[in-house]
């Protein structure tokens, strides 16, 4: 694995890497059906286990999205540079041939909207878990439009883009649509990007 730098000329805090795409499709049994977490827009989510045994979740790209590329970028340059407990915390990413794939690490409780729309996953989330979930992605919010070094809007905050750690901590993920918050500015007009 090679190290990458942000193309933001920011210095990182961590080190990440560029992971093979031969890597990647060993660590996710080939893309198989039964690793996919999820599918969203922009693609479809597997879960994978590096050579190492660390757990990972691979996001490969749809080939199909005209925007495919410039979202990847914007995800990689805009995840590399924020750390924060509430927010994914981005592995790697891959570009090979048309493929383009961003590498993070694996949380087995999935998504919100895996406990909010399941009737019997609904009933362990109790009135102080459910605080503890809103509470935390409002301190990942904060921590994006006031306290990061990029001032950054997500535009996506939805129940399936909330990821849950072992311990239901929320982490705030898929940045491709975010935007830099023009310097200076505390309040911005945007239209809504997601969905």
């Amino acid at each position: 694995r090679r190290e990458f730098s942000s193309e933001s000329g920011l210095l990182m805090q961590e080190q990440h890497f560029v992971f093979g795409l031969q890597e990647l499709a060993e660590a996710t049994e080939n893309f198989h059906e039964k690793n996919k977490l999820g599918e969203g827009g922009f693609g479809a989510v597997y879960r994978g286990t590096t050579t190492d045994g660390r757990g990972i979740a691979v996001k490969k790209l749809s080939a199909r999205s005209a925007q495919g590329k410039k979202e990847f970028m914007n995800e990689v340059k805009l995840v590399a540079n924020v750390q924060h407990r509430n927010l994914v915390k981005l592995w790697g990413c891959c570009a090979e041939r048309d493929e383009r794939l961003l590498v993070y690490d694996y949380l087995p409780n999935k998504s919100l909207d895996t406990f909010l729309f399941d009737h019997e996953k609904r009933r362990e989330l109790d009135w102080q878990k459910r605080y503890n979930i809103i509470f935390g992605i409002a301190r990942g919010l904060l921590y994006l439009h006031e306290d990061s070094q990029l001032r950054i809007i997500h535009r996506d905050i939805k129940a399936n883009n909330i990821l849950l750690d072992d311990k239901l901590n929320p982490k705030i993920a898929d940045f491709g649509l975010a935007r830099l918050s023009p310097e200076g500015e505390t309040h911005i007009e945007t239209r809504v990007a997601g969905t």
